[in-house]
């Protein structure tokens, strides 16, 4: 078996690694995009139970302020039978009078208030239901991630023994220069094909003739003289 043929068996199973490799470290990524996802439905819950404790506020407010004044009514009315003038009498209406004039504008308040409230519990109800939705398919998504990760690491651990053995059937030379290359990673792939007119898949750049036939022989490693990558004729 000749040299460049070891090293793309080699390299083969070293771009699944690589794949593997990656898939590994995308899937917290996606699991953290996919819990982003419920940020959003968080924060308009947040907002609606923020409304409708506003409009709660509004109608115990409302509820205090006609209670307090119907207290009152009841403490002037107490007084008013210890009177002895009729003007008297009749200053005490006129402020009973104006009290409940204000407990009437409190009253409409409340049902305004209470009416206002409705909608609010409703978009509560809404928005938990949708974030609890929102939440089932992020719980489902991440499942199937962590599934899948639990595959992808099965097969890492496959395919870099299998990678253990393909390098034992590389020339320790040819092995030490392509490892140099890949680990470095910029130089991916590593081994190339060498096209017949002489130009470097990898670099683009044009080999002499003596690089072109010493690639045709095949039976040593011939590299590019611009990138460094192994070449073979195709």
């Amino acid at each position: 078996m000749s040299v460049v043929k070891t090293l793309l068996d080699l390299q083969e199973i070293d771009g699944r690694i690589r794949t593997l490799l990656q898939e590994v470290k995308d899937i917290p990524q996606r699991k953290e995009l996919e819990a982003a996802r419920l940020n959003d439905a968080h924060a308009a819950l947040e907002q609606a139970k923020h409304e409708m404790k506003v409009a709660q506020a509004r109608i115990v407010e409302a509820e205090l302020e006609v209670k307090a004044r119907q207290n009152k009514i009841t403490t002037l009315k107490q007084s008013q039978s210890q009177l002895k003038t009729n003007k008297e009498f009749q200053a005490y209406n006129t402020e009973i009078a104006k009290i409940e004039a204000d407990i009437d504008n409190y009253e409409a308040r409340l049902i305004v208030a209470m009416d206002d409230l409705i909608p609010r519990k409703q978009a509560v109800a809404d928005r938990e239901s949708k974030l609890m939705e929102e939440q089932a398919v992020v719980d489902a998504y991440s499942a199937e991630l962590d599934a899948r990760l639990a595959e992808v690491t099965a097969e890492l651990e496959t395919v870099e023994a299998a990678r253990g053995d393909a390098a034992k059937q590389v020339q320790p030379r040819a092995l030490l220069y392509y490892d140099g290359l890949r680990v470095r990673g910029r130089k991916w792939p590593v081994v190339v094909q060498l096209q017949e007119d002489g130009v470097c898949k990898g670099c683009n750049l044009r080999q002499p003739p003596s690089v072109v036939q010493q690639a045709r022989r095949g039976q040593d490693l011939t590299t590019c003289q611009m990138c460094g990558r192994i070449l073979y004729m195709g």
